[in-house]
């Protein structure tokens, strides 16, 4: 164990981590980054492909996101967002309105913070329009939202949950349209349309009492990369509108071209009323979260009652370096193409991961976009950590969520690089029980 470990083990508690394991498993210390790469003390690297926890969409140390910082750090740093506006802010608010329809950002620091405020918002918009009975809220089994205690409320994860039971308001949950959850012979999109009729049942019933419906767009990333169907979003949308609910699209981990298009609303042709976004959001530079809305449930907070607005803040909200990283990293997307060039390798780290997929050991091997993601069938206790140290023995950092193993690449990731992450994959799959 270095030095560096050492100390960190001895004074830093590091998230999601039972520290005990860190006697055993110490953290891999990063010197510096570059491109897809991680570079340890030695001089070791390792392909980074779950993004450092799927933030950075445009590899470490990119020089373009660099140099937007820099120039900013000349300006402002940060000015307080109560009283004061400044031009980054503003720019990034018009270019995220332009993209995705709706017309009002409110700036969190992070994804379970961006839920904070959506979901707060919901309730404050019945309120304020004299509907003060709509106060609960519904979201998917397994879905993932955050770990705050309005976060958590939402989220059906119970190993983060559970011991939090008593803090919590209570929810209702939907069934997951996940397609490894349906029938045999029954198509990923006939069963995402039987959960819908769950979630219409419930509606019926609850719709007066039920403020927003909350879920994460295609893909519920902490419960495994659970990947539906589009026509989902597309019915969900339909029942919230016909019922009166707010639909909150959790975009945090899918936005920002992971599913292939800019946001993964897309491909239903929907807008929700509220969105959720953070993480690829700054490229994986800064702290920033977002939630936009429709222009009416902005104007619901709008009038001379000053308890009748918005009250939410934090110091840091809507910070200018966190800012200016975000619209460098949205001049990225249009200058690069970004998300036709993912198309294309998409499809070649696809036919490359043919062997994954037909892998006696792999099962719902899946893909969307930019996320790809395996079942280890007879996957034992504790699996997902000695095959993470496996891959990182041969120079691969991935971080399996149970038996689920994924791959969350940057975009700037290339052929060779991702042929060097299946041959790990492979490896460790021959060896690790």
């Amino acid at each position: 164990m270095s030095d560096l470990q050492d100390r960190s083990r001895r004074f830093l508690w590091h998230p999601c981590t039972q520290m005990k394991h860190l006697e055993a498993w110490p953290p891999l210390a990063i010197a510096k980054g570059e491109g897809p790469w991680l570079i340890d003390e030695s001089g070791k690297r390792y392909l980074d492909g779950i993004s450092s926890w799927w933030v950075n969409l445009f590899g470490h140390a990119n020089p373009r996101i660099n140099a937007a910082i820099i120039d900013q750090l000349g300006k402002i740093e940060h000015v307080m967002l109560a009283g004061c506006t400044h031009e980054p802010v503003v720019e990034l608010s018009e270019r995220l309105a332009k993209l995705t329809g709706l017309g009002h950002a409110f700036y969190g620091s992070d994804g379970a913070s961006a839920t904070e405020i959506a979901l707060k918002m919901s309730f404050h918009f019945w309120r304020n329009s004299g509907k003060s009975e709509k106060i609960h809220f519904i979201s998917l089994q397994n879905g993932y939202h955050g770990e705050t205690v309005g976060a958590l409320s939402v989220t059906d994860v119970a190993l983060f949950k559970d011991v939090y039971a008593p803090l919590l308001r209570q929810s209702a949950q939907m069934p997951s349209p996940d397609f490894r959850l349906a029938e045999a012979g029954e198509s990923a999109e006939a069963f995402a349309l039987r959960c819908a009729e769950a979630l219409e049942t419930h509606l019926q019933h609850h719709a007066d009492t039920t403020a927003a419906f909350i879920l994460e767009p295609l893909v519920q990333g902490a419960t495994g990369m659970a990947m539906y169907h589009p026509v989902y979003l597309a019915k969900a949308r339909e029942l919230c509108t016909q019922y009166q609910v707010h639909l909150i699209a959790d975009e945090i981990a899918v936005g920002f071209g992971r599913t292939g298009t800019m946001f993964a609303c897309e491909q239903a042709n929907i807008r929700p009323d509220l969105m959720c976004l953070s993480k690829g959001i700054s490229g994986g530079y800064m702290p920033l979260s977002c939630v936009l809305t429709t222009d009416e449930i902005y104007e619901a907070f709008y009038g001379d009652e000053t308890a009748s607005g918005f009250l939410h803040s934090h110091s840091y909200t809507g910070n200018p370096l966190a800012c200016r990283a975000a619209l460098a990293v949205l001049d990225i997307f249009e200058q690069d193409d970004v998300i036709a060039v993912n198309r294309k390798k998409a499809e070649a780290f696809t036919e490359l991961m043919e062997p994954l997929r037909n892998h006696a050991r792999v099962q719902h091997f899946r893909h969307l976009g930019m996320i790809w993601a395996f079942d280890v069938t007879d996957a034992s206790k504790g699996f997902s950590r000695t095959f993470a140290q496996s891959v990182l023995d041969q120079g691969v950092l991935l971080r399996p969520i149970g038996r689920t193993v994924y791959c969350m690449p940057p975009y700037v990731v290339d052929i060779d690089q991702m042929a060097g992450m299946v041959i790990a994959v492979t490896n460790a799959l021959k060896g690790i029980e």
